[in-house]
C-alpha cells in the first residue's frame, strides 16, 4: 500500500537528518564506512520510524522484534538511527570508534542498547537470525527477527547454509533484506565474486524474493509489509541501492567502503545531501 503523502515526507524528513548524524559521525570517528552506511540508511529508516515493535526506553523487551545487523562494519550508520530512537544519548555519538568508547567500529550487543547481535566478522549474522527465528517459533511467540545483509557477504557459504536452514523449518517469522549497492571494498561485486543472479539462488533455497528500489520508501515499506504478510517460510528483500547514496562524491565510488572526513570534505558531503533533500 503506498504510504500517505504526510508518512513519505515524515520518513523523508528523517533520512535527510539522519545521514547527516552518519556524515558527522564518520567525521567525529575519525574514519567508517560511511559508503555501506549511507546505502542501507533508508532500509533503516523505515524498519525503525515505521515497523518495529520496539521500546528504547526497555532494549530488553521481550516482545520486541529483533534487527540483526549482519554488515556489521554499518555501525557507523547503525549507531545514530538508535541514538535518534533514544536508546542513548545523541552526544555520546562524539565518541565513536575512540579509545574507550562503547562504540566500535562493530558495536557491540553487551556495550551499546537497542543492539541485538553483535556482529563484525560477514556471514554470521543470517545465522543468528535464523536462530532467534527459530526461538521465537518453538516458544510460540509472535514477533519478528529482520537481517540486513551486504551483497559482499553474499560469498561466504555460512549466509547459504542459514539460507537453507531457514526454508528448512518455514520460518516466516524471519525477514532478510539485502543491500545490494554492488560495490565492495576491492570493486564491483560481479568482478570480485559475482553473485547474480541473487534472487534465483535465493528462490532456490526456498526463499519468497521480491526485488526493490531500496532507496525508495514506498518500494520499501510496500515489500516489508507483502513479507509480514507471507506465510510459509523465508522473505528476502533485495534492495538496489547506491554505495554512498545521498553524497555526490562518494556515490558509486569503491573508495569509499572505508575513509576518514576532515572538515572541509564533511562541509562537502552535508551540502550535497542537503541538495539531494532540496523541494522534497
Amino acid at each position: 500500500m503506498a504510504l500517505s503523502e504526510s508518512e513519505l515526507k515524515a520518513l523523508t524528513e528523517k533520512a535527510h537528518q539522519l545521514r547527516k548524524d552518519v556524515i558527522q559521525t564518520v567525521a567525529w570517528s575519525g574514519g567508517g564506512h560511511a559508503g555501506g552506511a549511507l546505502s542501507q540508511l533508508d532500509l533503516l529508516v523505515a524498519l525503525y520510524y515505521k515497523y518495529l515493535n520496539i521500546d528504547p526506553s526497555n532494549p530488553e523487551k521481550a516482545d520486541r522484534d529483533r534487527l540483526v545487523l549482519s554488515k556489521g562494519h554499518g555501525g557507523v550508520g547503525y549507531a545514530p538511527v538508535l541514538a535518534d530512537k533514544g536508546y542513548f544519548k545523541k552526544e555520546l555519538l562524539q565518541t565513536f570508534n575512540h579509545t574507550g568508547s562503547s562504540f566500535g567500529m562493530h558495536l557491540d550487543k553487551n556495550k551499546v542498547p537497542g543492539v541485538d547481535a553483535s556482529t563484525g566478522s560477514l556471514g554470521h549474522g543470517l545465522s543468528i537470525a535464523v536462530g532467534l527465528a527459530l526461538g521465537a517459533k518453538f516458544s510460540g511467540k509472535k514477533w519478528l527477527t529482520y537481517c540486513i545483509m551486504g551483497d559482499g557477504e553474499q560469498h561466504e557459504g555460512s549466509i547459504w547454509e542459514a539460507a537453507m536452514s531457514a526454508a528448512h523449518y518455514k520460518l516466516d517469522n524471519l525477514i532478510g533484506i539485502i543491500d545490494n549497492n554492488k560495490l565492495c571494498i576491492d570493486g564491483p561485486l560481479n568482478e570480485i565474486m559475482n553473485v547474480s543472479p541473487l534472487d534465483k539462488k535465493w528462490e532456490a533455497f526456498g526463499w519468497k524474493v521480491r526485488i526493490i528500489d531500496g532507496h525508495n520508501f514506498n518500494d520499501i515499506c510496500d515489500a516489508i509489509e507483502e513479507a509480514q504478510a507471507f506465510s510459509g517460510g523465508p522473505f528476502i528483500i533485495i534492495a538496489q541501492t547506491v554505495k554512498g547514496k545521498g553524497v555526490d562524491y562518494m556515490e558509486g565510488a569503491k573508495e569509499w567502503h572505508y575513509g576518514g572526513l576532515d572538515g572541509e570534505m564533511t562541509r562537502k558531503a552535508l551540502e550535497s545531501i542537503d541538495r539531494m533533500y532540496a523541494g522534497k
